[in-house]
């Protein structure tokens, strides 16, 4: 399985991107920085993606996807996306106000994008790939995510404050390799992570007391650009690996 890091931040700037993973060159994780990053022909070859909440940096680049591809594919691309957040994404979004609705166009029978809601804490088949959905704590309805092709398994936590579901979970799965974790905010600011549904380098030094890792790399993504240096440095006595744009992992 290929991972391939185009956006890890919890916010945007032009030496930062918003959150969005490639994986094997047709599945995306999140849509924060598809056209910001990929070739019209890379953006063409993307099969699914999946979306792990509705706030506007894990989908802001759908829209802007779904028009530069258009007429370029026979078959539409699918968005997984839990209840919640597929309407959210049809009333708010793709809503003819917003930006047209490339759920119908060209037609209702052959449109640009399709939209395939799933249940919060449901297995789906992508693919070649098992997602199993893990709801996590975040202001709206959030999945973390364990995604699985054959002998592997690679998890995304989401956007998410401390949890409880998501580490059963992971114990669970003998085949992960890797974890994508979200931190976000410095320790100083832990009351505004906590209200606003994200980790800090103390509590994800909490959280992943739980985590029976046995050899699973746990790779950090979501910081926010303001806070970039201090996350960093609280981070650097612990186990983990600060994701940059541009990596590239095998697993």
């Amino acid at each position: 399985m290929k991972l391939q890091v185009l956006g890890c931040h919890g916010g945007e700037l032009p030496s930062c991107r918003t959150t969005c993973f490639l994986v094997d060159d047709v599945l995306a994780l999140d849509a924060g920085a598809l056209t910001s990053t990929l070739s019209l022909e890379q953006l063409c070859k993307i099969e699914d993606i999946i979306v792990g909440h509705s706030h506007f940096d894990h989908v802001k680049d759908l829209p802007l996807m779904a028009d530069l591809i258009i007429g370029r594919r026979d078959r539409p691309v699918t968005i997984h996306a839990s209840r919640e957040c597929a309407r959210a994404l049809r009333e708010n979004m793709f809503n003819n106000a917003l930006w047209p609705d490339f759920t119908r166009i060209p037609t209702r029978k052959e449109p640009v994008l399709r939209i395939k809601p799933f249940r919060a804490g449901s297995t789906f088949q992508v693919g070649p790939y098992t997602v199993q959905s893990i709801p996590v704590h975040h202001p709206v309805e959030s999945c973390g995510f364990i995604i699985t092709r054959g002998r592997t398994s690679l998890a995304m936590s989401g956007d998410t404050g401390p949890t409880e579901k998501l580490w059963k979970v992971l114990n669970q799965t003998p085949t992960l390799k890797a974890l994508l974790v979200e931190t976000s905010f410095p320790n100083a600011l832990q009351q505004l992570a906590d209200v606003s549904g994200h980790l800090t380098p103390r509590t994800l030094k909490s959280e992943l007391s739980r985590f029976e890792r046995d050899g699973c790399s746990v790779l950090v993504y979501h910081i926010k650009p303001a806070f970039v240096p201090q996350v960093k440095k609280e981070l650097a006595d612990m186990p983990v690996e600060i994701l940059e744009l541009g990596d590239t992992f095998e697993f």
